[in-house]
């Protein structure tokens, strides 16, 4: 068997054990999340994925910089008005120190719940990552501690934080509360795989960033 028709047959686990039972299988290298945490000083939300893509796909070295991930064309549209706000004069590649302005001036912190993972189909499925060493939450939320709500980017990132949190994992677009008082979301995915308009996927993120109180 390959690990193509792993990936259609069987579950995370059941990869991961098939993984290593086949001698000549051997699991993929570890890999160790490659951004430091970016928390702007009064950070109301906390935006969590899984963990960035491989850097091939990278168009710069910050948070979604897949020129095909709805993130950043999504948060200009919300916060700007224009799909393309975020991006270079040259129209492809994303401007960082725009991001960057806006993440400041809107009180917005990213990290990924993945610190270590394995990709065990060698891509940037959520389906097939291996979660081995999730992120700090609480340390992070420390940080930060205006900070009360934390939003996920997917399936995956949701799951995680609702074990770190001790919560039941949100619905799509639903928010459950933490003993501790956390609101966690879980939003739709801006990968261009999940089958939703971009302005669909604002309209779920620019209602969680007013439930916030950062967005009017």
């Amino acid at each position: 068997m390959v690990w193509s028709e792993c990936h259609n047959l069987y579950s995370l686990p059941d990869v991961i054990m098939y993984m290593e039972t086949e001698q000549n299988t051997p699991l993929p290298e570890l890999e160790t999340h490659p951004f430091e945490p970016y928390l702007p000083s009064g950070a109301k939300v906390l935006i969590m994925g899984t963990f960035p893509p491989q850097p091939k796909r990278w168009s710069m070295n910050f948070y979604y910089p897949n020129r095909t991930n709805d993130f950043w064309p999504m948060m200009g549209l919300i916060f700007m008005g224009d799909r393309r706000a975020l991006y270079q004069p040259d129209g492809k590649n994303f401007d960082l120190d725009k991001i960057k302005t806006l993440l400041d001036t809107h009180g917005i912190a990213l990290s990924d719940t993945g610190h270590v993972i394995r990709r065990l189909m060698n891509n940037a499925s959520d389906k097939f990552l291996e979660i081995v060493e999730p992120v700090d939450l609480y340390g992070l939320l420390a940080r930060i501690p205006e900070c009360h709500t934390v939003a996920t980017t997917g399936e995956k990132a949701a799951g995680v934080a609702a074990e770190l949190t001790g919560t039941e994992p949100p619905k799509m677009g639903g928010m459950v509360k933490s003993a501790d008082g956390l609101s966690l979301w879980r939003m739709p995915s801006t990968s261009r795989a999940y089958p939703l308009k971009l302005e669909a996927k604002a309209e779920f993120y620019a209602k969680m960033f007013r439930e916030a109180g950062i967005l009017g």
